[in-house]
């Protein structure tokens, strides 16, 4: 069996449904499972709901109108006079947010940040179903909330792996036997039946979720590019295809920043040693790229930027060494901050990171470090990573820009960089 996973790019609208349907339509080998995400921008609408209804905005419910007119859109022009009952299915959806915003916020950010974005996905997979029956393919929804399993860590959730494999063999194995699965990425639900969601961009990562409990053959991401890229397009004019990676060099790759796949996806594949396809739905006849166990070194060096960097450079108020105790207390802080670190290096008495810059947490993981530290830092800077790097990749980014901080190892060099003035 196989699992194809689709991002909110390839149900962008009516048009990227149908597209989507024509290339489940030609699957022809077997049992299939389908992960969709919310279509087109509509996780970045429902955060602002979210924000706003937390905020006490007066736009919360114009928001919410432009989510559902998107939507109803869509079913307009997907099903026609034919759309009557997947608009009411949709329809009572929204209630469930309705029924939220009508309040005061009485409960924890998070928890209602998951109650409300993960409505995207129950409605572009609602949406997707109808279709695909409408056009004659078998298809049957299944609500991702009750065989994702997670613990109550509202907008990160944890997977428990042995709950959530009891229930995706049991529940889901059954059905697949007549039906192809078409279900959420970015979700789960927790014992007490509350909503979870995975971590930003985690639709990838619910695909190997499943593809891992259901022993799939083979997991396919369905994107908007040729496969995986050396670099990202808006950075670079000429980008190569990639035609094979390992797991190893595809967890780096993502690591580091590499937003084509979620970095959470290849552990549970690489365990069970289930490839991973990236294709392309706009020519789904392309080859893509196949992530294997075969570790064979990129055949091209690959780049990865990230913007709006802070670098943050610690060191102890009494010039003791940087050891293992200093460390400790460190990224205790980073931790309790919930600040992921994205390269670092430390000397005697330093310690430097690049972090994303997200002031307000930035600001209190400084005012909590300068407790026991002399802390200094710099914003509005880039990180760039290249993957098997040599001089010429190197001198091909640095071009009118100050090194503030680099880190080389055998295969990956890290720079955190400004313009120069």
């Amino acid at each position: 069996m196989d699992i194809f996973k689709f991002g909110g790019a390839s149900v962008r609208d009516a048009n990227g449904v149908k597209n989507l349907a024509s290339i489940i339509r030609g699957y022809k080998t077997g049992e299939l499972l389908v992960v969709i995400s919310a279509m087109g921008k509509i996780t970045n609408q429902l955060e602002e709901l979210s924000k706003g209804y937390l905020q006490g905005s007066s736009e919360t419910h114009k928001i919410f109108e432009e989510i559902k007119a998107f939507h109803f859109e869509i079913i307009e022009q997907l099903f026609g006079d034919k759309g009557s009952q997947v608009y009411n299915d949709v329809a009572n959806t929204f209630v469930e947010i309705e029924w939220l915003i009508e309040d005061e916020p009485d409960n924890d950010p998070d928890y209602i940040y998951d109650q409300i974005v993960s409505i995207g996905e129950i409605v572009s997979t609602k949406i997707v179903t109808a279709y695909l029956n409408l056009i004659g393919v078998k298809a049957l929804w299944a609500d991702a909330r009750n065989y994702i399993q997670t613990d109550n860590t509202y907008r990160e959730g944890k997977i428990d792996w042995a709950k959530t494999q009891q229930k995706i063999q049991n529940g889901l194995t059954p059905l697949l036997k007549d039906n192809i699965i078409v279900t959420q990425g970015f979700i789960g639900g927790t014992t007490e039946n509350y909503t979870t969601t995975l971590g930003r961009e985690g639709s990838d990562y619910s695909a190997a979720i499943f593809a891992s409990c259901l022993n799939a053959d083979a997991v396919t991401i369905w994107k908007d590019v040729p496969g995986v890229l050396n670099a990202d397009p808006k950075w670079f004019d000429e980008t190569e295809k990639i035609p094979q990676l390992s797991y190893h060099d595809a967890i780096e790759l993502t690591y580091y920043g590499a937003t084509v796949i979620h970095p959470k996806t290849i552990k549970p594949l690489q365990n069970k040693g289930i490839p991973l396809f990236v294709r392309s739905f706009i020519e789904p006849q392309g080859t893509g790229t196949a992530i294997t166990k075969d570790n064979n070194p990129l055949p091209v060096p690959s780049f990865i930027f990230k913007i709006n960097q802070a670098l943050i450079s610690i060191f102890p108020k009494d010039y003791s060494f940087i050891i293992e105790e200093n460390l400790s207390n460190i990224f205790e802080l980073f931790h309790r901050h919930k600040i992921k670190i994205n390269t670092m290096l430390n000397s005697a008495i330093s310690f430097s990171v690049s972090v994303d810059d997200h002031s307000k947490k930035i600001e209190k993981l400084i005012t909590d470090l300068s407790t026991e530290f002399t802390v200094k830092y710099n914003k509005g800077l880039e990180l760039v990573t290249i993957r098997y790097y040599n001089q010429s990749t190197i001198d091909r980014v640095t071009v009118d820009k100050d090194i503030l901080l680099e880190v080389k190892s055998r295969y990956t060099c890290q720079m955190v960089m400004k313009n120069k003035a």
